[in-house]
């Protein structure tokens, strides 16, 4: 498992550990501690992904502006 605060390699990665976290989560066979690191690390990657599908948003909402003539400019995320 990445470390605590290390942002995943994809929006997918991040998906697919929120997911394991969650299974971990409903399963209720954890101590205490861990089952609240676990939900800790669950929240910081659910707002990662949140950032990501904004920043996606973004710049489909750029591509899709109804000004055809106004000028494109590179996206650039704020940082990670």
């Amino acid at each position: 498992m990445p470390k605590k605060n290390e942002a995943p390699a994809s929006f997918e990665s991040a998906l697919t550990e929120l997911e394991q976290i969650v299974s971990r989560l409903e399963n209720g066979d954890l101590p205490l501690e861990d089952a609240l690191n676990e939900f800790e690390r669950g929240v910081q990657l659910a707002r990662q992904g949140q950032v990501k599908l904004q920043q996606a948003e973004q710049r489909v909402q750029i591509l899709l502006a109804d000004n055809e003539d106004a000028p494109l400019t590179p996206f650039t995320p704020d940082a990670e």
